[in-house]
């Protein structure tokens, strides 16, 4: 079974624009459409039995729209997390709703949300989140809206997991993108989980398996991006790593798949 743990869908009034604004601003031309058909046809391709959906609340006035959309997408090929802004006014009553919706989790994005991962906000919302079982994924170092100013640095996760201790914690990019000596530094060996979402186009063979390893590939979530990422390709990359089996099948959905209840 293939999971991908990190990609990315919009509604069809939506989905032409934004993937406009932003290939624009990563500089990278998108490899779907940006809908539910799109990733659908992109996963088939891949043979991904299901991909997780991640969006992202970008100020706290989305909080409705965003999850009333995701709310529908929760079995079958293509399931979706939920989305909650540190500045809610009310983010308890937030989580409650989302998991209330049948949501396994939620995505948070420090830089979009324009928020330092080890800031109060984040260890409050992380920590209630945690109580309700649910799962946290979250963008983790450079991003193309702001690289020089990441808001999600290896070290900050440290802190807030040495702080918060969540179970179900997942760093996006492997834990920091384009920032893995510090997440060899910081984060190799702690109680969380590291995605591979785009990082194939960037790190070196070598890095990955060495964190792979000394981290342990129980703790490894296979990812692209999509649409940033071609799915096929990166499956495709998994598959030529020099691994062993029990370790691709850990990554390629042992892992995700009971992080998602799925097994």
């Amino acid at each position: 079974m293939i999971i991908d743990f990190h990609t990315h869908m919009f509604p069809p009034v939506i989905a032409g624009r934004t993937l406009a604004k932003l290939a624009e601003c990563s500089g990278k031309a998108p490899e779907t459409d940006g809908t539910y058909e799109g990733l659908l046809r992109s996963s088939k391709e891949a043979g991904i039995e299901c991909s997780v959906v991640l969006p992202i609340a970008t100020k706290p006035s989305q909080f409705r729209t965003i999850n009333e959309y995701a709310a529908r997408f929760q079995e079958g090929e293509v399931i979706s997390f939920g989305s909650v802004h540190p500045d809610s006014s009310d983010y308890k009553a937030e989580l409650r709703q989302i998991k209330a919706m049948g949501m396994k989790g939620i995505k948070l994005h420090p830089d979009y949300q324009d928020v330092y991962f080890n800031d109060i906000r984040y260890k409050r919302l992380v920590s209630y989140a945690t109580e309700l079982g649910m799962i946290i994924s979250v963008h983790a170092g450079k991003d193309p809206l702001c690289p020089e100013n990441v808001h999600c640095t290896p070290r900050m996760a440290a802190e807030l997991i040495d702080e918060v201790a969540p179970d179900k914690l997942v760093l996006a990019h492997l834990g920091g993108n384009q920032q893995w000596d510090e997440v060899e530094r910081y984060l190799v060996g702690k109680d969380v989980y590291l995605d591979t979402a785009v990082i194939f186009d960037y790190i070196e063979q070598e890095q990955f398996l060495r964190i792979l390893r000394n981290h342990g590939s129980d703790r490894i979530l296979f990812a692209t991006d999509s649409p940033w990422a071609g799915q096929k390709r990166f499956v495709k990359v998994m598959r030529s790593m020099p691994v062993t089996e029990d370790e691709r099948e850990n990554v390629f959905g042992g892992n995700a798949g009971k992080l998602l209840g799925l097994l």
